[in-house]
């Protein structure tokens, strides 16, 4: 056992009183702590390591670590976890010599965890076991603060690794007590900054700022009892058994167990919490299989408290239609000949009209027969005039080529048209008319986008079956088979397991697709969507498959990058780069 002060304490052995939480953060003393036990359950395992760091003003003031004997073996999942074995704590103190040692250590400075609660309660059994009494410890707790102070979209999760990542921390955790304490360090003195912006400059103001937990939500932290730690989709029933809500989770007791905590600060889902009666699940064997389900079960439930995904079929496509003069439409319903989907009608009707110019493709939508001709009632000259009038009168032969064009644009045949639009761009720019060749560039890039698109997911679901395999972190494989853009069957083959019988069997048993209508085959775009990202992902191998995957070489992808340059100029700026700029191909 180590204890290591490294400056002056004066608050040793004095208990903080609440007119002292008053006390400005930057003179409050915080000992941030963590533990390894040989478990999850404070009432069942016990402690084999403690590490704390006592801080103050930024300046350590002493540290403490020991292993500590746990009185039984560490199981081996525990040992692969923090590398801590039975023979390390062997000879360690026991909890009883340790923990009065600790709490004189801790004495009257404000107790900091990272998922406070696990390691105060540890500590609390500790002293139940021990007969010492439990001091009252102001407690903060990072997780709660960190999901407080950081959105979604900054920290999507506040694991003590992503933060330690997020923050450029001094020392990266371990699973190490004394390591991930000095992490935690860096973490709490991180978010204190953060807050201090905000106003909250004690511990009083902090510990308001954090979110309060009522005593029916925490109650019903009990319907997570019987959730496995696997990965899966959780479904909370509410009074009359129907699904209130539904997501996704890689360990489904823990994800679940946070809707009951400080950690979930989203109004409206603390507002289901207190509806739901019920929490169902469904275990997958990984966490693309489990991403697919749920949004298969949100499309058939719509859950009322999930915002997304909850009407797949709602988008909007574009559409050649199959009449003499074809045009582009706007349709419910996706043909063959098809770009989308789009959640907003305005954004589609936006890029039929580009795709359209760039074709030459009618924008009139009066009916012309077979015998008629096009343009004998279209003036070029007009405003808003149709994009095919400046071909004169055509027959239909004659209008073929402009409707040929469009198609091949579409399936990724001919990029011509992207370049003729690009030296359009560069026309205008070269003139000095720039706010004409910034919107070009902007109605370009939105079609490049909208093509790549539906390109890259086309040439997913053209794919009658897929079999992948991504590597686990623990070791092993997972497995998905995809046919016509939709999982048909996940698997996974543990580490020491052999990978290819898993992968006749899960092929066996894959559910039977049968493709539909348009260029996606009827597959769910979000769904396709999510199996072209986790393809995509590092590492992806590919067992076979019945053809090859690729998207068109003359497609759209050739031009992404180009369209994410012009998107970045736009919101930087609105400027249009010197003509030839950023061309590709």
């Amino acid at each position: 056992m180590t204890s290591s002060p490294t400056g002056s304490d004066t608050t040793r052995g004095i208990q903080l009183s609440f007119d002292e939480l008053d006390t400005p953060l930057r003179d409050t003393t915080f000992v941030v702590v963590d533990l390894e036990t040989t478990g999850g359950r404070s009432g069942d395992d016990a402690i084999t390591e403690i590490g704390a760091v006592k801080v103050r003003s930024g300046e350590v003031l002493g540290e403490f670590a020991t292993l500590v004997d746990p009185g039984r073996s560490i199981p081996p999942e525990i040992v692969r976890l923090t590398g801590i074995t039975t023979a390390m704590v062997y000879q360690a103190p026991r909890i009883e010599e340790v923990l009065p040692a600790f709490l004189e250590f801790a004495a009257g400075s404000v107790l900091v965890a990272h998922n406070a609660g696990f390691d105060t309660g540890f500590l609390r059994a500790a002293a139940v076991q021990c007969d010492v009494a439990w001091p009252r410890f102001p407690v903060i707790c990072t997780v709660k603060l960190a999901r407080r102070v950081l959105g979604r979209d900054e920290a999507p999760s506040v694991k003590l690794s992503a933060l330690a990542e997020l923050f450029s921390v001094s020392t990266q955790p371990t699973h190490r007590a004394l390591d991930d304490a000095r992490a935690t360090v860096d973490v709490l003195h991180a978010l204190i900054e953060r807050v201090g912006n905000q106003g909250v400059h004690s511990l009083t103001e902090l510990r308001d700022y954090l979110p309060t937990v009522t005593a029916e939500q925490r109650a019903k932290r009990t319907l997570a009892a019987h959730l496995p730690h696997r990965p899966g989709v959780y479904l909370f029933r509410g009074p009359s058994d129907e699904a209130l809500y539904i997501g996704t989770a890689v360990d489904l007791r823990r994800r679940v167990r946070n809707y009951f905590t400080g950690s979930e600060t989203r109004a409206r889902l603390r507002e289901m919490v207190t509806l739901t009666t019920r929490i169902d699940h469904v275990e997958c064997a990984h966490g693309l299989e489990a991403g697919v389900r749920e949004l298969r079960l949100i499309a058939a439930h719509t859950p009322p408290y999930n915002r997304r995904s909850k009407y797949p079929t709602r988008g909007w496509w574009i559409t050649l239609t199959d009449e003499p003069f074809p045009r582009l439409a706007i349709s419910r319903t996706p043909s063959t000949d098809a770009l989308g989907p789009f959640s907003v009608r305005n954004a589609a009707a936006e890029v039929a009209t580009t795709l359209s110019e760039f074709s030459g493709l009618r924008t009139c939508t009066r009916r012309i027969g077979r015998s008629a001709r096009h343009g004998d009632r279209c003036l070029p000259d007009a405003v808003g005039a149709c994009s095919a009038a400046s071909f004169g009168p055509q027959s239909p032969d004659e209008y073929s080529g402009q409707a040929r064009r469009a198609r091949a644009l579409l399936h990724g045949h001919d990029a011509s048209l992207i370049v003729r639009a690009q030296e359009r761009i560069d026309a205008l720019a070269s003139r000095e008319l720039f706010e004409n060749a910034a919107r070009l560039r902007d109605r370009t890039a939105e079609a490049v986008r909208a093509l790549r698109r539906t390109q890259r997911l086309a040439a997913l679901a053209a794919i009658d079956e897929l079999i992948a395999a991504r590597p686990r972190a623990e070791g092993g494989w997972d497995f998905a088979v995809v046919r016509a853009g939709r999982l048909a069957s996940a698997g996974v083959a543990e580490r020491g397991v052999r990978p290819m019988p898993v992968v006749e069997a899960i092929t066996a048993s894959a559910e039977t697709i049968v493709p539909g209508p348009g260029p996606l085959r009827g597959a769910p775009p979000e769904e396709i969507g999510l199996l072209a990202r986790w393809l995509d992902s590092d590492g992806v191998r590919i067992v076979r498959t019945s053809h090859g995957w690729s998207e068109p070489v003359d497609g759209a992808g050739r031009w992404s990058e180009w369209a994410e340059l012009a998107r970045q100029a736009r919101d930087a700026s609105g400027a249009v780069p010197e003509p030839d700029a950023h061309r590709i191909g």
